[in-house]
């Protein structure tokens, strides 16, 4: 009996999305298929406490050895996945777990001289088409339902069809067009038995043949002013794409393909195949890969079609599997050697395969799903990677030899800078500590000093700033500090030295504390905690932590050797010594050293360059993330944001009163004074300020091109 903790995912690994789990047990045979609306908490619900389990779910979980899940994008695409995935596998809890009922299924009595669709539960018999399963039988009813419109087979059982036989005269069914009435001769066996063979043709997902004559009947039916036809066959096809129920995990006409998709950063892959045969998805592969040498998407495609068909020959799929080569093998991206693929895919095939890239409808889709399955494979993989303590320590030892560092840097902080065009310039500084994200460290910097585009100039600053903090923070805990005039000038200069005790998110002469509770702890690590005594020294007296109080071992700046030295000589004009600083280039994913003409080239493999390249991404993001939303803000100000000494409870009364700036700024001194709370001088200084700014432009809606009125 195995212990289900010794395979249970981190609730942080668990995608939140709708999808399909399975359950293996030790000799990687699937126990168990389920599907969630949220992965997350019904997969946390297995790995509870036994006791707390039904027996039969104890017992599944004690017999499993491993579980493993697919993403998709509705709870009708898991519906539909999960019941293949029943029907191919056969799970031995899945068949006995509901009731102690098998999974329902649409049969048609091929067998017999007048066919007939019914719903069926039990073994197979010979000679009968089935369907499904479904979870549901009522789900089979509303389907034939819908279907009786266009084939009005036989569904009525043995007996009520010898009765109206005997009496001549058709059940409800027949009177209503919902049935062929074969009992009392309406059809003949031959004709009944044709419309069984297009209701499961239908069934069977070669659905494009019949919508397509049934609209060109419709078609001729509407030229020859045969208008209640026309009527009646419009309402067919409308029944038959109701009962198709267009979903991204079923494909019409009976498919065969095989869909990949592909999720990648610059040092790693992940790769995912869906197999589809006839129309459905029979089976999912995927792996995830180095990128020992810098490839784009098409040469991963390429690598992907050689590792998966290197070793097939012929079409397995008329056989119900899942191996061989397909008729259609759909990527994201085509290979640059696309026609040499082809023919070497069609000789393995033995016939034409074809190679596309899906433009629109169900298969672009579904290659949607299977693209969000490789994102969230390599998002896993990374959660992996970085939440294994033994993969840390090696990072940590690699960047430690990489850089000549004394000891490994347990706390390595990054710095970027961003702006859009010179506008907005903010910086970001981001925290880790042992490998791991500490979100709550995270600092953000608007650059005051100069205006314009100048990153380094700005990095100087922001590496000025942040390290003259750390040396008062130091001088306030009792510690040696001696600044230097100039950078005492600096400081006062750039409004630094007060609010060292800033609450989360609250702006301190241009740097607010970065507070994100958001999916990414899980994906970085989350929070990481001191030790007690370690983070009382480090504490204000009201328990706030202070905010610049921890000094790092490694300094990372995003860019190269100009950002280097500028971070290096602010620390130099401060006379910090014990900090090692380096750059990393995102064009090459180079590291740069201060006076070094060559920069220092980390394996692609390496786990320091990969700890690296996640903690500069991680500054860039909040970089990204903080000039985005002070940019939003400054776009959403207003002519009332100028007025000195207006604060937001009296520009809301005013506007509330006159109901836009336009009827404002049209208005009187004594027309404004009363409004409650504004006072002459304060009446004037608005008319000022707002006869100042003119009138504005009008703003349009560029979605309809209709002028907004203020």
């Amino acid at each position: 009996m195995a212990d289900p903790s010794s395979y249970r995912p981190k609730p942080g690994e668990i995608p939140e999305d709708p999808g399909v789990y399975r359950f293996r047990d030790q000799h990687g045979r699937v126990i168990y298929v389920g599907k969630a609306k949220s992965l997350r908490p019904r997969l946390s619900s297995y790995f509870q406490d036994l006791t707390g389990l039904h027996p039969r779910t104890a017992t599944m979980v004690t017999t499993a050895a491993s579980v493993e899940w697919t993403v998709v994008a509705t709870e009708v695409e898991a519906l539909q996945l999960e019941y293949t995935w029943i029907k191919e596998y056969d799970p031995r809890f899945n068949v006995k777990y509901r009731d102690d009922k098998s999974y329902p299924s649409l049969a048609v009595t091929m067998n017999e001289e007048f066919p007939r669709a019914q719903v069926m539960r039990g073994p197979k018999r010979k000679g009968v088409r089935y369907f499904g399963p479904y979870g549901h039988a009522w789900a089979i009813r509303e389907t034939v339902d819908l279907l009786l419109r266009v084939f009005p087979v036989r569904t009525c059982s043995a007996g009520v069809f010898k009765r109206a036989h005997q009496i001549g005269r058709p059940c409800l069914l027949g009177y209503i067009d919902k049935c062929s009435a074969p009992c009392v001769g309406r059809v003949t066996p031959e004709e009944h038995r044709q419309l069984a063979e297009e209701f499961c043709d239908f069934m069977a997902g070669r659905t494009g043949t019949y919508l397509r004559r049934l609209e060109a009947e419709m078609q001729e039916a509407s030229e020859d002013m045969e208008y209640e036809r026309a009527g009646r066959l419009r309402d067919d096809i409308e029944a038959l794409r109701r009962a198709m129920e267009k979903n991204a995990v079923v494909l019409a006409d009976a498919t065969d393909a095989d869909l990949i998709a592909v999720a990648e950063d610059e040092l790693e892959a992940a790769v995912q195949i869906f197999h589809v045969r006839g129309g459905r998805v029979r089976g999912q592969r995927g792996w995830v890969t180095d990128k020992v040498e810098h490839v784009a998407t098409p040469q991963l495609v390429e690598h992907a079609l050689q590792q998966l068909y290197g070793e097939e020959w012929g079409d397995e799929a008329g056989a119900g599997g899942t191996g061989g080569v397909p008729r259609e093998v759909l990527v994201p991206a085509l290979p640059e050697a696309e026609e040499a693929l082809t023919d070497w895919l069609g000789e393995r095939r033995g016939s034409r395969v074809s190679l596309r890239v899906p433009q629109r409808g169900d298969k672009k889709d579904l290659m949607a799903t299977v693209q969000r399955n490789a994102q969230q494979a390599l998002a896993l993989h990374k959660t992996k990677r970085a939440s294994d303590l033994t993969t840390r320590s090696r990072a940590l030892e690699e960047i430690s030899e990489a850089l000549g560092l004394d000891s490994a840097p347990l706390r390595i902080e990054c710095f970027d800078i961003s702006h859009l065009q010179g506008e907005d310039v903010v910086a970001s500084m981001v925290v880790f500590e042992d490998g791991l994200a500490r979100k709550s460290e995270y600092r953000r910097f608007q650059i005051k000093s100069f205006a314009g585009q100048d990153d380094v100039r700005a990095m100087h600053e922001v590496i000025s700033r942040r390290f003259r903090r750390y040396l008062r923070e130091k001088e306030k805990s009792g510690g040696w500090v001696e600044e230097s005039p100039e950078s005492e000038a600096n400081g006062n200069g750039n409004g630094e030295g007060e609010g060292a005790g800033a609450r989360p998110g609250e702006a301190v002469h241009g740097e607010t504390r970065g507070e994100e509770a958001t999916h990414e702890e899980a994906v970085h690590g989350g929070a990481h905690h001191e030790d007690a005594h370690h983070e009382d020294a480090h504490r204000e007296e009201d328990g706030r932590p202070k905010r610049f109080a921890y000094p790092p071992q490694l300094v990372v700046v995003d860019g190269g050797a100009p950002q280097v030295a500028a971070a290096r000589r602010a620390m130099d004009e401060l006379g910090i010594d014990d900090v090692a600083v380096c750059g990393l280039a995102k064009r090459l994913e180079e590291v740069w050293l201060p006076g070094d003409s060559d920069p220092v080239i980390l394996p692609r493999t390496s786990e320091g360059l990969y700890l690296l390249q996640r903690v500069r991404d991680e500054a860039h993001r909040f970089a990204i993330r903080y000039q985005r939303g002070k940019r939003a803000q400054s776009m959403r100000k207003g002519p009332l944001d100028a007025v000195p000494g207006l604060g937001e409870t009296r520009k809301k009364a005013l506007l509330k009163h006159f109901g836009s700036v336009k009827r404002l700024r049209t208005a009187s001194v004594e027309e404004i004074c009363e409004v409650p709370g504004i006072g002459r001088k304060t009446a004037e200084t608005v008319l000022a300020a707002l006869a100042e700014g003119g009138p504005a432009a009008p703003a349009v809606n560029t979605a309809t091109g209709e002028i907004i009125e203020d």
